[in-house]
């Protein structure tokens, strides 16, 4: 479990490091849902709360900018 915990750990700072570049389109907005998604499993193995909270708002914000 630790192995994929890590895994997806780095694809989803892979993802947030790519979608900065793309983020006005669609598909940048998911990349960083995608990577914010990535990154609570890791923030939720080692019981940072604090970062569960931001990239939940993080995601609700880039839903959010989706549908406006």
């Amino acid at each position: 479990m630790i192995r994929f915990i890590n895994l997806t750990a780095w694809l989803g700072t892979l993802c947030l490091c790519l979608a900065p570049f793309i983020i006005d389109t669609t598909e940048g907005k998911f990349i960083a849902m995608i990577g914010l998604w990535c990154l609570c499993l890791q923030a939720y193995q080692k019981s940072c709360y604090n970062l569960l909270l931001l990239n939940t708002i993080g995601i609700i914000g880039y839903t959010y900018a989706l549908y406006i």
